[in-house]
């Protein structure tokens, strides 16, 4: 899974708003305590507006806040909203592709490659990743001893 600036972006962004919910915080506030340049962060909260997920708020104490609270808000949710689909082929879904010859049954690993980053993103909660409360299951992957090596 390549997740793109957008996607990383996003994340950061709502993990802010969730450690501030439900307060209100601004653009430049999340900017400056990520690093990002306020410009490509706006477009993003915009996006996460479109999706619901985010609500801005105008006026002197306005900004932005997480529409639901943190713990009902997945990473995969916020991805999406961002990025579209979790999983593509050639701009196709998983399910979508067909192959025939040796390949037959690649349709059925692109399947499981997309079941397995959703096992992960839409399992973990803006409020795990705020608190470091990350799920057991997901906690172990980052256990085994290659998990943090390169291939």
């Amino acid at each position: 899974m390549q997740v793109s600036a957008r996607g990383d972006y996003a994340v950061r962004a709502a993990l802010g708003l969730a450690a501030s919910y439900p307060a209100t915080v601004s653009a430049q506030t999340l900017a400056d305590a990520q690093g990002m340049p306020r410009k490509f962060l706006e477009a993003v909260l915009a996006d996460l507006r479109r999706a619901g997920l985010v609500q801005g708020v105008r006026g002197a104490e306005g900004g932005y806040l997480l529409r639901q609270p943190p713990d009902q808000i997945t990473v995969g949710s916020v991805l999406r909203a961002v990025d579209g689909p979790l999983a593509g082929v050639r701009g196709m879904r998983p399910e979508e592709t067909a192959y025939e010859g040796t390949a037959a049954h690649l349709s059925e690993l692109w399947v499981a490659v997309r079941s397995a980053v959703r096992g992960v993103v839409d399992e973990v909660t803006l409020a795990q990743l705020v608190s470091g409360r990350l799920p057991a299951r997901v906690r172990k992957l980052t256990a085994t001893p290659d998990a943090w090596l390169p291939r």
